[in-house]
């Protein structure tokens, strides 16, 4: 039973990938920890590498559907992959499943949880209508942030972020691109955040298993789920009002962060 279990959450937390960029570990890594006991340290591994294995599904499609803004993914990489890869030499010095690093990793989720609920709470309630497209000269524009640091700054608070916890590459990566990148179409900024999570989260995720902090048998059956509900949600992407499914998720996401601090 558990078997079907691990597979149906992939497909559902693959689908809400899709469809809004925000699931990976927001949604995955509680998930583990809460409703099938697996430990933060090993939920975190494993749900960074079913991250980069679904998002990369994702981003194929995307990428043939001409939707990856890719200047915009290159400057997020930047910044991110560097302070993933100091925060993994940080987790190798102190080891991933001492105490110290666990109420670490579940604090910070939490914190990160509960960022990741009021600012798509906020973009649910109050975000504005984006345009569906752009000309193409319009496009290279909202393609230049307002400052050529801010790409690399965020990139790397949100990479230090995911490899501790795995959280943030979506839902909080979302709400970067929205304020860095306020002219681009809702669907490019998806499609960039859904892009730029492939090679963070798989560098952190490999660190991790190198831990010894990935259960690859579990990785196995959430992608059997996963890579089809990203493939469905990323082609329905275009025609579905995502306003209702941030405020359902953004409810979730201050359920389990709440939970997560108060341990």
């Amino acid at each position: 039973m558990h078997d079907i279990a691990f597979i149906l959450a992939g497909f559902a937390v693959g689908l809400i990938i899709g469809l809004t960029g925000v699931g990976g570990g927001s949604l995955m890594t509680p998930i583990l920890i809460f409703f099938f006991g697996i430990k933060p340290y090993m939920a975190v591994g494993t749900d960074l590498l079913f991250a980069a294995f679904t998002k990369m599904g994702g981003t194929l499609s995307l990428a043939r559907q001409r939707l990856v803004p890719w200047r915009v993914v290159g400057q997020l990489c930047a910044g991110s992959i560097p302070a993933s890869l100091i925060t993994l030499a940080v987790l190798h010095r102190l080891g991933p499943a001492s105490p110290e690093v666990q109420k670490l990793m579940t604090t910070t989720l939490g914190m990160a949880l509960l960022l990741t609920a009021a600012a798509m709470l906020y973009k649910a309630v109050r975000g504005k209508q984006l345009p569906r497209s752009l000309a193409h000269g319009e496009e290279l524009a909202a393609m230049q942030a307002r400052h050529w640091s801010l790409p690399l700054l965020f990139g790397a608070v949100i990479g230090t972020l995911v490899t501790l916890t795995s959280v943030g590459a979506g839902a909080i990566g979302v709400t970067v691109l929205l304020v860095l990148f306020p002219l681009l179409p809702l669907h490019r900024i998806v499609a960039a955040d859904i892009a730029y999570a492939v090679p963070l989260t798989l560098v952190a995720g490999m660190g991790h298993a190198s831990l010894g902090s990935v259960d690859w048998p579990l990785l196995a059956k959430l992608l059997a789920g996963s890579l089809p509900g990203i493939w469905l949600g990323s082609r329905l992407m275009r025609h579905t009002p995502d306003r209702v499914i941030r405020s359902i998720l953004s409810v979730l996401l201050a359920w389990a962060g709440t939970k997560l601090v108060m341990v």
